[in-house]
């Protein structure tokens, strides 16, 4: 498994076109669900530790921002794997953009709309215009660190162990019903006025921190 990790970092590993869309689909799949699972815990120490709070608008446990971070970590820094601090400044430049561009983005041209906001929020140092803070680039730095040593690796390690047809069924298959409820969330429930996770949840009397 050593000399198997060292290749990895010294060589760019041998996959083809189909094993690799598998693997970004996967990626996609564990980091939205990543970023579910930072947000469940951090809203409850920045709510007074009293609630566990549902993040994101699907019906599943997955939050499409982290994603999307996590798909630009990859692209701009597998090339650096060798050398971690460019990882984490590079990631944590990346996702800083990309948190600010999309909060900013959001807010100007809808209303004022926020899906975050770092006014309000505990550990806000370094906080621009709500938008993005010290506290957020930070993890997503050190996401950056656990997605290109752990994440990545472990991934590409299980496609070369497990048959190919398989590894991509199931890879494919998650992807699809993750982008389903998302699309369905972001596109159906606005233009047919149907209900979405949001409302369901609030009606079901579930905890929700938009």
């Amino acid at each position: 498994m050593k000399k198997w990790y060292h290749q990895y970092l010294e060589e760019k590993p041998n996959l083809d076109k189909g094993t690799m869309l598998a693997i970004l689909a996967l990626i996609v799949v564990i980091a939205g669900i990543f970023g579910f699972v930072y947000e469940y815990i951090f809203y409850f120490f920045n709510g007074g530790m009293q609630t566990f709070y549902w993040r994101g608008g699907n019906f599943l446990p997955w939050i499409n921002i982290y994603a999307y971070g996590a798909l630009g970590i990859y692209f701009f820094t597998f090339k650096h794997r060798k050398h971690p601090w460019k990882v984490f400044l590079i990631g944590l430049l990346v996702c800083g953009i990309l948190e600010f561009a999309s909060g900013y983005v959001m807010y100007t041209f809808f209303n004022g709309w926020r899906c975050w906001d770092y006014n309000t929020e505990i550990w806000n140092f370094g906080n621009i215009g709500g938008f993005v803070c010290l506290r957020s680039v930070t993890i997503f730095g050190l996401s950056g660190l656990l997605l290109i040593y752990g994440l990545l690796p472990m991934c590409i390690y299980f496609s070369q162990k497990i048959p190919k047809k398989i590894f991509m069924t199931i890879a494919f298959v998650l992807l699809a019903i993750i982008l389903i409820d998302d699309l369905y969330n972001l596109i159906v429930v606005p233009l047919f006025h149907t209900k979405g996770a949001i409302e369901i949840y609030k009606s079901l009397g579930v905890p929700y921190m938009s």
